[in-house]
């Protein structure tokens, strides 16, 4: 196989943790005999520094020619303390979406049981819990038209949704948990929010379809709940924008943290594959950032942009192979962890390479 991958490493630990993905992909290339070309762009803060634009133009045409990208991570301490920044890090990656029609995000919440102990909540909670997020990417508040004031003392967000933006995500979500476990929760606000009430209307049309697949419908706020409560409940879940933004970062806690979560952004062309965790610049450049959620990204590419699922599982299997030799990055390590097995960046990556092996 001979596929070209655009690298855009972002701000923050991005350039860190996606030389590792990108290190993965070429141990891959090497031991099954595929031809991973690969080239780099800007984005977000590193784009506005290099070009004043969040997403150049030159950014947006190697997207659109490449096969998958691997991003690392965007944003900047700089435009969190300035709510008034008309160029923000952000507005880069909703327009990449935008742009590439990635309306589908896939969160997939991978427990590895080597770190049940790295999360708050109680081992027997967790163990067995195995959730795939479809979240809707291109609508909602996010998107929405947004205004302000003259005076600058009101504020609103357009929360958008029409029909076939709600269709075509469901249907993905669907078809992912009937090859699963036959279950499918519709996470909504429909009790209050009209845009939720199309959201359940168009999910129990789908639904129809799908007489296989047990459906439920269940209000944010619960499910929030739930979601810390019985994990296990869950299978897949499907969910619009803001609310798949704030589950998923929750689920994060799950794996222990959000160092462990990849996420896949498809829709009907190029990938989008990325770690789920911020740029965290309080650590950035101090060899401190966990790599793993972009390795895992990076099996996410490999399954589903180019359906090689015996290399995606091999790169699961080194991680895991790795966890069960205690080695860990700072963010997954606890009270029992191994001093010398505490790991950086780097010594993580080179772990995992040396299991991939």
């Amino acid at each position: 196989m001979k596929k070209h991958i655009l690298v855009i490493p972002g701000d923050g630990i991005g350039p860190e943790v996606t030389t590792w993905g990108k290190a993965v992909l070429e141990k891959i290339g090497q031991q099954f005999g595929h031809e991973f070309t690969f080239d780099e762009a800007l984005m977000g803060h590193a784009g506005i520094e290099a070009t004043g634009n969040p997403l150049p133009d030159e950014t947006l045409a190697k997207a659109k020619a490449s096969d998958a990208i691997l991003f690392g991570a965007i944003g900047h301490i700089k435009y969190d303390n300035d709510p008034s920044a008309k160029v923000r890090p952000e507005q880069g990656l909703l327009k990449i979406r935008k742009e590439l029609g990635l309306y589908a995000n896939l969160r997939p919440i991978m427990l590895f049981d080597e770190l049940l102990d790295a999360s708050s909540l109680k081992p027997e909670i967790l163990k067995g819990t195995d959730i795939l997020f479809f979240r809707e990417l291109t609508g909602d508040v996010y998107f929405g038209e947004k205004k302000r004031s003259e005076d600058r003392n009101t504020a609103s967000d357009l929360m958008v949704y029409s029909r076939y933006e709600v269709e075509r995500i469901a249907i993905k979500a669907y078809e992912a948990a009937r090859v699963r476990g036959k279950r499918l929760c519709s996470v909504d606000k429909a009790n209050v929010l009209e845009a939720s009430r199309l959201w359940r209307e168009v999910v129990q049309e789908i639904a129809k379809q799908y007489p296989d697949v047990e459906t439920e419908h269940m209000f944010i706020d619960n499910a929030a709940m739930q979601l810390v409560k019985n994990p296990k409940k869950f299978d897949v879940v499907l969910t619009a924008n803001l609310f798949g933004d704030i589950l998923t970062d929750e689920a994060s806690q799950i794996a222990g943290s959000m160092g462990m979560l990849a996420s896949a952004s498809v829709g009907d062309g190029t990938g989008f594959f990325e770690p789920i965790h911020g740029s965290a610049h309080d650590i950035a450049g101090q060899d401190k950032a966990n790599p793993l959620a972009s390795i895992l990204s990076v099996a996410l590419m490999l399954e589903i942009s180019f359906g090689l699922k015996e290399e995606a599982k091999l790169i699961t299997s080194a991680i895991d192979k790795t966890l069960k030799q205690g080695y860990r990055t700072g963010d997954i390590a606890d009270a029992n962890t191994d001093k010398s097995k505490i790991l950086g960046t780097t010594a993580m990556g080179q772990k995992v390479l040396e299991y991939l092996s």
